[in-house]
């Protein structure tokens, strides 16, 4: 059956952002017949906020809503039909009207530390700068390495690569994930375990959202949905809505299938300058996997107290 009009994808502008939409077209045109014909998929290009604004840390200009609201808007405006997100910086709070249907299978979630002053995070000499925009990256490596230091560095990918070729920074942290994507592995120092720094939430996940009455988008992300990485972000998501997780506080959460069936859970709240970390496990079936994640960020937020979300 032919489609009334073209499915239209919104997402944001850059080069791993368009990798991710056209990611999800392929499989939607492989799932759908009707969708592999030319013209049926439309990838609009979105720009937010957050890709416009490079000069000040997320934490000052509102957090990770920066990267979606235009999107949402342009999505109950129905000037796009569905939207592809990078999971990891979108909030837990969907507007009304707005639903979360599907996510694509999830890539490696951990970081990378990308640097040519040294073979790993542990031999970086004393005083090397850390260009970086992530709190939860800042408070880690600070906490193992408190005699680095840490700068601010945001941008797209190859914004960052390019600052730090130019030298304002010793060294760089990435998600291995879009460096996947855009098959740029070769620039990777040292690949960093979730024992040494734990990713963001949903981390290497990409979240396809729609309108909550428009049941012909719907249908079509809910085909592509990979339930085994929707279970593991809907554990690490209920952790970061029960701590309220914003770009302010850093956050880490990674929940993990195991060959027995079971979910585990690790968590991670801290203080920014790396002082204090506080860090939770959990491990259940997967039916309680949000009240698992929900269980661990409330503990969370007990051990740590008030202060630390301020």
């Amino acid at each position: 059956m032919a489609t009334p009009h073209p499915l239209r994808i919104g997402t944001r502008g850059s080069l791993l952002a368009m990798a991710q939409a056209h990611e999800t077209r392929d499989l939607l045109g492989a799932a759908f017949p009707e969708l592999a014909e030319d013209g049926a998929i439309e990838i609009v290009e979105i720009n937010t906020t957050g890709d416009m604004v490079q000069d000040r840390p997320l934490s000052e200009l509102g957090g990770k809503g920066l990267f979606s609201k235009e999107i949402d808007a342009a999505l109950l405006d129905k000037r796009i039909d569905i939207a592809v997100h990078s999971m990891k910086d979108l909030e837990t709070w969907i507007p009304e009207g707005i639903s979360l249907r599907a996510a694509l299978k999830r890539e490696d979630p951990r970081d990378v530390l990308i640097t040519d002053k040294a073979d790993s995070l542990d031999n970086l000499p004393a005083g090397s700068l850390i260009g970086t925009s992530s709190l939860r990256r800042q408070a880690q490596i600070l906490n193992r390495r408190p005699d680095l230091k840490v700068g601010l560095f945001r941008g797209n990918v190859q914004t960052r690569l390019r600052k730090l070729a130019e030298g304002e920074a010793d060294a760089t942290l990435l998600a291995l994930a879009g460096l996947n994507r855009l098959g740029k592995t070769d620039v990777v120092t040292e690949v960093l375990e979730p024992e040494v720094l734990l990713p963001a939430v949903a981390q290497g996940a990409i979240g396809i959202t729609c309108r909550t009455d428009d049941q012909r988008s719907s249908d079509f992300i809910l085909a592509i949905n990979h339930q085994q990485t929707m279970i593991r972000v809907t554990c690490e998501r209920a952790m970061l809505d029960a701590l309220d997780g914003s770009c302010r506080t850093p956050v880490g959460g990674l929940a993990e299938l195991r060959p027995d069936g079971s979910l585990v859970l690790r968590g991670l709240v801290a203080k920014a300058d790396g002082s204090e970390v506080f860090e939770t496990l959990r491990q259940g079936p997967v039916s309680d996997g949000a009240a698992m994640g929900k269980d661990a960020g409330d503990e969370l937020r007990d051990r740590a107290g008030p202060d630390i979300f301020t």
